[in-house]
């Protein structure tokens, strides 16, 4: 096990205009599950393969441990790569798919057996070793992967999206057992994922990447609750934070014809901008029972039993401007008689969970 460092890592992908990724700096600690996130075209799986040796870095360096890994092939790094397509041969059985890489180090047959034998305890897979990979079931093929990377007892497990294949369901399952499995085997994990579920629910760290930049890096529940920016606060939840422009005035930010109340302190950052906007978490909203409040129209209501959730948009806007006007999703706790659609509502909100991004800058300033 060890700790890994991108130290100014950058990648330029030969003709264009703009790195790939742009002097990462991350520290991931010994037996960490570290996430990186971010949308299409973000650098993520970049990053993960410039520390594989798979892509160059052109400028920076990369440690696995104290190591400068910088320059060296992947062979010689002590890693162990899954990937998107589980890169299983066909014409082999699971046991032999397992034990390929150790038989390509020469390790004794009995040996190779026995590390596989091992492996397939840990993953529930005694019972298929010898049978071929077009006989295992959709959330079987990620666990021979799996094992194929334990029997090496790497320094650094790395995961290129390995679920993105499976059906909503079998992917809830195999990231339970993944992370589970992390967990007990103690080894230092990278895993890229476009999916930032998927990234709340494994990582011990998320990485948060836009345009091959790093954005934020902080624990699941921090970046949910102070996002360090408009993009990290977006991206990040589901649904996702509710994101509304309004108009500074004395003592707040002005949303239809409400006004958001916004300490002093927090206006002062804002270094005399006209507009701000807020961020609103959908479980933050009530429905007001007086008219202090969000003004929505309802355009559409989810009855999910225990929760509601309302989408509407914000009131006020003339009919012709209404396909402009904010998008709001309201959580509605132990909701049993919720409004009806093409009604209006107001919205109640708890100041201290209001955040507040300059326009400019688009930091977060509260």
């Amino acid at each position: 096990m060890a700790t890994v460092n991108f130290r100014d890592a950058s990648r330029v992908y030969p003709g264009t205009d703009r790195p790939a990724v742009n002097k990462l700096n991350l520290d991931i600690g010994d037996g960490e599950f570290m996430v990186l996130v971010g949308p299409s075209g973000c650098g993520k799986s970049t990053s993960l393969r410039m520390l594989a040796g798979l892509e160059e870095v052109n400028s920076g360096s990369v440690y696995i441990g104290d190591r400068d890994v910088t320059d060296l092939p992947p062979k010689d790094r002590d890693i162990a790569m899954v990937f998107q397509n589980y890169a299983l041969y066909p014409h082999m059985t699971v046991g032999d798919n397992m034990g390929f890489a150790l038989k390509m180090q020469n390790v004794a047959k009995e040996e190779r057996q026995q590390r596989v034998l091992d492996a397939a305890k840990v993953l529930g897979l005694e019972d298929f070793l010898n049978r071929k990979p077009k006989a295992l079931s959709g959330g079987q093929r990620p666990r021979v992967a799996m094992g194929r990377a334990i029997v090496r007892n790497p320094q650094v497990f790395l995961m290129d999206e390995p679920l993105s294949n499976l059906d909503a369901k079998l992917r809830v399952q195999t990231r339970t057992q993944i992370a589970a499995l992390q967990t007990r085997l103690g080894v230092t994990t990278v895993y890229v994922t476009h999916d930032q579920i998927e990234a709340m629910t494994m990582g011990d760290r998320v990485a948060v990447l836009k345009d091959g930049i790093l954005q934020q890096v902080d624990t699941p529940l921090n970046l949910y609750d102070t996002p360090e920016n408009l993009f990290v606060a977006g991206f990040i939840g589901s649904p996702a934070m509710n994101l509304m422009q309004g108009t500074v005035v004395e003592g707040g930010v002005k949303l239809g014809d409400y006004t958001v109340p916004v300490p002093r302190e927090t206006l002062k950052k804002a270094h005399a901008e006209k507009t701000l906007t807020l961020g609103i978490r959908p479980e933050t909203f009530s429905v007001a029972d007086d008219d202090d409040g969000i003004p929505i129209e309802v355009e559409l209501v989810e009855e999910l039993g225990a929760d509601s959730y309302l989408y509407g948009i914000l009131a006020g806007f003339p009919e012709d401007e209404k396909l402009d006007a904010p998008q709001i999703v309201a959580r509605i706790k132990g909701a049993r008689q919720t409004p009806n659609r093409n009604t209006e509502v107001r919205l109640a909100i708890d100041p201290d969970h209001v955040h507040v991004f300059s326009d400019d800058s688009l930091a977060r300033l509260s």
